[in-house]
C-alpha cells in the first residue's frame, strides 16, 4: 500500500532529526576521546628528589599551579617561599599546605607590577636567606587592554615578563648552581611581539596580550640561558598545560569566556598542571640542561618567532632600559 501524504510528511521530518542525532553522538564520542587522550598523555614528575635544605621561591603562589607547586616542594622538605602581592591568600595558602604537608612555608610581598616591590622583596631575600636553589617564576595574569602599572607599562607585560626580568637579575648572584624555572605556555605560539611597539598599543585583545608576554618569556629563557653558560646556573621554560587559573579569571571578555569553557571540559587539575615545574626543579634528568622549553615533563617544539636570538637579544636589551638594571649578566 502506497503511503500517505501524512506518513511522507512525518517520514521526511524523522530523516534531519536521525541526522542530527548521528552527528551529536559523534560530536560526543570525539570529545571523550580527547578527553581520555589527554588524561592518559599527561605528563607526571616521577623523580624522587628530597629538597632538603634547599630554598625554593616560587612567584604567584598563593592560587592555582603555583600553590600546587608549592605544596609539592614543601612535602620534599624544601623551605618554600610564596612570593605573592596579596599577603591574605599567601597564608591562607601557607595554612593549607601546612595542613596537607606537615611543613611551613614562608610568606613574603611581591608585588610584580611595582619595580619598587621587586627591589625591596629581593633586598629582604638577599639579606634573610643563606642561599637561593630554585628560583621559579610562576606569576602570571591576563588583564583588560589599556590599564597601565604606575611603573608606566601595559599591566601584563610587566606583570608577565618585566617584573621577572628584574626580579631574576636581583638574585642571580644569592646561590650557584641553581635553577630557574619560567612557567610560559603554548600561547607563544600566538605571540607576535614588536620591539617598536613593547607599549602594545596595536593589541587590544587580552588573551593576544597574554600570549605575546609568554613569547617574552621565551625570548628571555634563551637569551638568559646564552649569558649563563658555564655558571652553574640553568633557565628552562615550561608550558604547563591547559588548566584553568585565575590568570583568565580577571579578564570578561567573550573570548576569555570561551576559552574557559574549554578548559573546564578539557584542561587538566592543577595539580597535574604544577607536574612540569615540579620536573624542572627537582629532576637530576634535566640538572645540566639550560634554554630549552618543556611540556608534560618532557622536551617539546618552541616556535621559532619564541626562540629567535635576535629577537631575544633586542627584548633583553630593550628589558634592561625598562627595568633600569645597571649591570647586565
Amino acid at each position: 500500500t502506497a503511503p500517505t501524504t501524512r506518513e511522507s510528511s512525518l517520514a521526511g521530518r524523522l530523516v534531519p532529526l536521525w541526522v542530527i542525532l548521528g552527528l551529536v553522538s559523534l560530536v560526543v564520542l570525539v570529545m571523550l576521546l580527547v578527553k581520555l587522550y589527554a588524561e592518559l598523555t599527561v605528563g607526571k614528575c616521577k623523580s624522587s628528589v628530597d629538597m632538603s635544605g634547599k630554598t625554593v621561591i616560587i612567584t604567584g603562589s598563593n592560587t592555582g599551579i603555583g600553590k600546587e607547586t608549592a605544596r609539592e616542594l614543601a612535602r620534599r622538605n624544601a623551605r618554600v617561599i610564596l612570593a605573592c602581592r596579596n599577603q591574605d591568600k599567601a597564608r591562607d595558602a601557607a595554612e593549607d599546605i601546612f595542613k596537607t604537608t606537615g611543613r611551613h612555608v614562608v610568606c613574603m610581598q611581591l608585588d610584580l607590577c611595582s619595580f619598587d616591590s621587586v627591589r625591596n622583596f629581593a633586598n629582604k631575600v638577599i639579606a634573610s636567606e643563606e642561599r637561593l636553589d630554585v628560583l621559579i617564576n610562576n606569576a602570571g595574569m591576563m588583564c583588560e587592554w589599556g590599564r597601565l602599572t604606575k611603573d608606566g607599562f601595559e599591566v601584563t607585560f610587566q606583570a608577565n615578563h618585566l617584573g621577572h626580568f628584574l626580579l631574576t637579575h636581583l638574585l642571580l648572584g644569592k646561590s650557584q648552581p641553581s635553577r630557574i624555572v619560567v612557567v610560559g605556555s603554548v600561547g607563544q605560539t600566538l605571540g607576535r611581539l614588536d620591539i617598536n611597539d613593547l607599549s602594545f598599543g596595536e593589541y587590544w585583545f587580552p588573551l593576544l596580550n597574554y600570549c605575546t608576554t609568554k613569547q617574552c618569556n621565551m625570548l628571555f629563557t634563551v637569551e638568559l640561558s646564552r649569558r649563563l653558560q658555564g655558571t652553574g646556573v640553568t633557565v628552562n621554560c615550561c608550558h604547563p598545560g591547559y588548566v584553568r587559573s585565575d590568570i583568565a579569571n580577571r579578564s570578561e571578555d567573550m573570548q576569555t569566556w570561551l576559552f574557559n569553557r574549554l578548559l573546564d571540559a578539557y584542561g587538566k587539575n592543577v595539580k597535574q598542571g604544577s607536574e612540569t615545574t615540579v620536573y624542572l626543579a627537582v629532576s637530576e634528568d634535566v640538572e645540566t640542561i639550560s634554554g630549552k622549553y618543556f611540556s608534560d615533563c618532557k622536551k617539546s617544539f618552541a616556535v621559532p618567532w619564541a626562540t629567535d636570538r635576535i629577537k631575544a637579544k633586542q627584548l633583553w636589551e630593550e628589558s634592561l632600559k625598562m627595568t633600569k638594571v645597571k649591570e647586565a649578566v
